[in-house]
């Protein structure tokens, strides 16, 4: 396994770490900030989750200089990606900081666009991401991050940017998921014409 690969899989391996932190209850304290507090497990589930995050450019930037692209890594790395946020989001809503319906939009549109490449990569088309796959990747990341934390430091001017940057992420998550079928509406309809041969 070479070291692209490796990060990948330290990637899957922290998303059981992140959801531990945030949903057992460790007696490590809590931390105020003004009127708002969050534990110090939290602050942990928090900063490995930004950990994790980063590595996602990181292995594929690896991969491609290095020339060491593996179809191994090709199937790990949105693996590893849709788990941690997946595992994040459901954790947020296990904690009431995230409503269960905007969980389900982010991750039913993951499924689908996953279920679409795999069509395109059937027909030998590799479905890159798009700037607004892009866009809402790190939108989602800074919404995650924002509700981990609880809106801190916003919360503190009474500024909702946590509320703001969920109902963005859940926004732009389907605009992107419609972008991704509009543009490939070809695999979309070559399946429905086989299926009906």
């Amino acid at each position: 396994m070479n070291v692209a690969n490796k990060i990948t899989m330290a990637r899957i391996f922290l998303v059981p770490v992140v959801m531990i932190f945030l949903l057992v209850r460790f007696d490590l304290g809590s931390i105020q900030f003004g009127q708002v507090t969050i534990t110090v497990s939290e602050l942990i589930a928090t900063l490995v989750f930004v950990l994790a995050a980063v590595t996602d450019g990181l292995d594929g930037y690896i991969a491609r200089k290095n020339k060491i692209v593996t179809n191994l890594g090709k199937f790990l790395d949105p693996l590893a990606d849709k788990l941690l946020i997946t595992a994040a989001l459901i954790s947020l809503v296990e904690m009431n900081r995230l409503e269960a319906w905007m969980a389900i939009i982010i991750i039913s549109r993951e499924f689908a666009v996953t279920g679409l490449r795999l069509i395109g990569a059937v027909e030998g088309k590799v479905i890159a991401a798009s700037a607004l796959g892009k866009a809402k990747t790190i939108i989602q990341i800074v919404a995650i991050v924002a509700l981990m934390l609880n809106n801190i430091p916003f919360a503190e001017y009474a500024i909702p940017f946590a509320l703001i940057a969920k109902w963005l992420a859940v926004m732009i998550t389907v605009v992107s998921g419609v972008d991704y079928f509009y543009k490939n509406r070809k695999f979309v309809s070559l399946t429905t014409s086989n299926s009906k041969q």
